[in-house]
């Protein structure tokens, strides 16, 4: 009986700690800003076990004065699914992913569905090696079907020519990695907006994405600007 004791004691501290490890928690705030409105998100979200719960709350802009809204709860477990809740529509979303072989390489699966819309999207992934891959991307019950193919050359510059069946129309992008920071440049054939893209992220310096569209065609050549920027805080 006292062997038993001495081993309880010694083994109890081992175990307590575990029934008190406080559920990770970070917030995020996201900034958009396009030529005519600016808006913002905030992000709550807290891990529970291999599952994800978390709360995003946008507010609308200059025009009417800002003011909060289009409140959405998302359940997402990491490569396997989620589910957004949009409560003020009371709309929901889902998406699943799953990964199989396909002669001995990965092809990434993920399905989305849109209840209040009603559109579903399956999209498709296969990686051939490090430096070569090939996506696609349909549209159920339309002609929207993309299919893209990938190329990355010596591990920084990348070339992505992609066709899109609906439109029957070419997009070309090409982009390069230099430490932090991606540059890319993309051509819509169909619409000839051409843009150009700085992005960086950084575990220190957050994340942003800057870029600039002009329509090659159009009267206006005033490029539209997008900007964005996203700031985590962990808690």
């Amino acid at each position: 009986m006292q062997t038993y004791k001495t081993e309880f004691r010694q083994r109890l501290p081992l175990y307590l700690p575990s029934l008190y490890l406080p559920r990770e928690m970070k917030a995020s705030l996201k900034g958009r800003y396009t030529n005519d409105k600016s808006t913002a998100v905030v992000t709550l979200a807290v891990n529970a076990g291999d599952v994800k719960l978390l709360a995003s709350m946008s507010d609308v802009t200059v025009v009417k004065g800002p003011r909060l809204n289009n409140l959405t709860l998302t359940v997402e477990k990491p490569a396997f699914f989620i589910f957004d809740y949009d409560v003020p529509k009371k709309d929901f979303r889902f998406q699943f992913m799953n990964s199989i072989k396909v002669a001995e390489k990965p092809l990434k699966l993920t399905y989305n569905h849109g209840h209040g819309e009603n559109r579903t999207v399956m999209e498709g992934s296969l990686v051939l090696d490090s430096a070569n891959k090939v996506s696609a991307n349909y549209m159920f019950g339309t002609r929207n079907f993309k299919l893209k193919y990938s190329y990355v050359h010596g591990g920084v510059t990348t070339y992505e020519p992609c066709y899109d069946l609906g439109k029957n129309a070419w997009d070309f992008s090409v982009s390069r990695r230099l430490y932090d920071d991606v540059f890319k440049a993309t051509f819509e054939s169909w619409s000839r907006d051409f843009a150009l893209e700085w992005s960086r992220n950084s575990k220190f310096n957050g994340t942003f994405k800057i870029s600039a569209t002009i329509n090659m065609v159009g009267e206006s050549k005033i490029p539209k600007v997008f900007a964005e920027s996203t700031w985590d805080l962990e808690m």
